[in-house]
């Protein structure tokens, strides 16, 4: 048993208006430390068109997506009855990630390599209905990691959401951006803007304001404005990027953005600008990965399945 205990489980939707918000590395960073805390994870990628989150754990059979035609593409899609699952332990080339061996699930359902966007259709619908119950009764927390901007897998969703099969479930939505002024524009637009988050919800049905609660935002690779002793740079260059932080929070905040609505930060780190990939305790250690990174996929892990962090649970 999990140490969810008799909490209901999470179904844990993250999205981006744009791309290159960190959203697929930062989800999987946060999966990961869920179930080294002792919970059972399963992690969908519905990014249809570019399905790698078999190469952000590490899988490079399925780092495009699987090419054995058991992906969630041709399982939305009808083609096949039932979408493949992988122990992403077992299947990862990874020695740190794979031992020592870990009591709880981390599972990995791929999209298909090739597969491409599809529309969402009644059957398409119906069928993401039936793999989001599946793993709403076998998981404790579930990722579904969707395409960036207004795509069709964040429609299927939407709707999937709507069934009558879902109704109470507990849904949250993490919408990441990067800490610049492009991106939080970017992330307002998705959840309040024409043909956002809240306006295709309506049309479905959801309270809009139910909706919001469930919502909360991640800010990656955020600089720091420390201007620590010895750093590099000049007095006027970091009383400039301080000046810029200030005007980026105002920002956010008239954007609705602010720090009561965001879950967590995480700071550049140089390991995810090279190579994106899951942090582990021993990179940390190998002194290859910064301790405050790990600290924040851990604080990330703990604020989503902290229900005081969550105004709202329940039926929409």
């Amino acid at each position: 048993m999990s140490e969810l205990g008799d909490r209901d489980p999470i179904l844990v939707f993250s999205t981006s208006d744009k791309g290159g918000t960190g959203r697929s590395v930062t989800s999987c960073n946060i999966a990961y430390r869920l179930s080294i805390q002792g919970r059972n994870v399963a992690y969908l990628d519905f990014d249809f068109g570019s399905p790698t989150a078999g190469a952000l754990f590490e899988i490079d059979r399925m780092d495009r997506g699987t090419t054995e035609g058991n992906g969630l593409h041709r399982f939305l899609t009808g083609k096949k009855s039932i979408p493949a699952q992988y122990d992403i332990r077992s299947e990862t080339k990874r020695t740190d990630l794979r031992a020592p061996r870990h009591p709880y699930r981390l599972t990995l359902y791929p999209g298909d390599r090739g597969g491409g966007e599809f529309g969402a259709t009644t059957d398409v619908v119906k069928r993401c209905v039936d793999i989001l119950v599946i793993c709403k009764q076998e998981f404790d927390v579930t990722f579904i990691d969707l395409s960036a901007g207004r795509s069709a897998a964040l429609e299927i969703v939407l709707s999937a959401m709507a069934a009558t099969q879902l109704r109470g479930a507990v849904a949250r939505w993490l919408v990441f951006h990067r800490w610049t002024r492009q991106h939080i524009l970017a992330a307002n637009g998705l959840v309040h803007g024409p043909n956002g988050l809240l306006e295709n919800g309506a049309k479905l049905g959801y309270d809009p304001g139910r909706l919001l609660d469930s919502m909360r935002y991640v800010r990656t690779a955020v600089p720091s404005t420390s201007e620590a002793p010895g750093a590099k740079g000049s007095g006027p260059q970091w009383a400039w990027l301080r000046k810029q932080n200030e005007a980026l929070d105002q920002l956010a905040q008239a954007n609705q953005m602010g720090t009561s609505v965001t879950l967590g930060t995480t700071p550049v780190e140089p390991v995810l600008q090279w190579r994106e990939q899951v942090i582990l305790d021993a990179d940390v250690d190998a002194k290859i990965a910064n301790q405050e990174t790990v600290r924040a996929f851990a604080a990330l892990a703990d604020e989503l399945v902290n229900d005081d962090t969550w105004t709202w649970e329940g039926d929409f």
